[in-house]
């Protein structure tokens, strides 16, 4: 057993507070050297619970098993784990009680990986040691078809495949960090998601399957973490796109849904996109900088907006997921301001006020209730 802890609930969200008792937006590297600490608490009174009991146990912080990521502050990319050093640990007979959520750069710096960064962790090493199956125990007993805090009828799926369960994560279900999920389908390791508190059968996370075009959706996610951010009257000429997305990327700022209108005469056009809310301070300092250069007019931000998705493999062969989805919200008088689609997603962007009644109707639609 190679055991992965997370803080203590509520525990980052109080060092998040702390964090911001000088400056709105802390300096990045001390940021992260505080909100790692949680972690090293959890993986210290864990070993001792253990020692309690008589089992041997050990803590380890990232720097110790060298998991070692980019320098990217708060959103660091784990580059390598030392497997030799947990395995050595456990051929001792000893539990090793590992940091989630933190690494170390090749300079010594602490890192962190992002809200949830604890699953990716335990994916990682995984990974690294070749174990049979990575465990997530959770403050919930599975995935769900939604969320259950807002929708009653939703259920819980016995089987989700990596690609529904990938997109699930990305379009907001906090069941799993959306990295965790992409290494485990990249390294073909085993996951389950199940209950910390009940002794139940969880959710298998699994290679999709032949047989698996049981219902057009598997799963609705919403996103409330989402800033819907338009240029107005861009210059329509080639480069512009890429100047733009160019300058956010280098700030590890990820773009997410995209529409440029038509434009007339080809003299100028609009350009909407989202972005995580959280990134949204930096993103208005990076537009400003370029706005003189790139010549558009104004730009608008709005953060009072949620992301819907509807998510399953079968609409790769089924049709009618866009008639059904589109008409239920038009039925209730939603308006929507953007749409993306993939294989196996559509998402839509709407006002924050609707989501609820989005969520419950589209779950109905889509014959997914109890």
């Amino acid at each position: 057993i190679i055991v992965v802890v997370s803080a203590m609930g509520g525990e980052t969200n109080k060092l998040i507070k702390l964090s911001k008792h000088f400056s709105e937006d802390p300096d990045k590297r001390e940021f992260d050297a505080l909100v790692s600490t949680g972690e090293t608490v959890s993986s210290a009174l864990l070993a001792m619970a253990l020692h309690s009991k008589g089992i041997k146990a050990k803590s380890y912080s990232a720097s110790q098993i060298a998991m070692k990521t980019t320098n990217t502050f708060s959103k660091a990319k784990i580059l390598d784990v030392n497997a030799k050093k947990i395995l050595e640990v456990v051929e001792d007979n000893t539990i090793p009680i590992i940091t989630g959520f933190q690494g170390i750069t090749e300079g010594g710096d602490v890192t962190t990986l992002g809200r949830g960064g604890s699953d990716t962790t335990a994916v990682a090493i995984a990974a690294q040691v070749g174990a049979l199956r990575c465990d997530i125990y959770t403050d919930v007993d599975g995935v769900y078809t939604t969320d259950p805090r807002i929708v009653k009828s939703a259920k819980k799926l016995d089987l989700i495949t990596y690609e529904e369960m990938l997109e699930l994560a990305s379009q907001g279900a906090k069941v799993l960090q959306t990295r965790s999920v992409a290494l485990a389908m990249k390294y073909n390791v085993k996951l389950r998601v199940l209950s910390s508190f009940e002794d139940l059968p969880g959710t298998s996370i699994i290679k999709e399957e032949k047989n698996m075009e049981k219902t057009e959706i598997s799963g609705i996610a919403h996103s409330l973490n989402e800033a819907k951010i338009t240029l107005s009257g861009v210059p329509d000429h080639p480069g512009q796109a890429a100047e733009i997305f160019g300058a956010l990327a280098k700030h590890s700022i990820n773009v997410d849904m995209i529409v440029q209108s038509s434009s007339i005469n080809h003299e100028a056009t609009d350009i909407t996109f989202t972005i995580p809310e959280t990134d949204l301070i930096m993103a208005e300092s990076i537009i400003k900088k370029i706005q003189k250069k790139l010549g558009f007019k104004k730009f608008f931000t709005d953060t009072n907006v949620v992301k819907i998705s509807v998510i399953g493999n079968a609409m790769r062969t089924q049709s009618g997921v866009a008639k059904t989805m589109f008409e239920t919200l038009a039925n209730n008088q939603i308006n929507i301001h953007v749409i993306s689609t993939s294989e196996i997603k559509i998402s839509v962007l709407i006002s924050s006020e609707y989501y609820e009644l989005a969520m419950r109707s589209l779950h109905s639609a889509f014959g997914l209730d109890v």
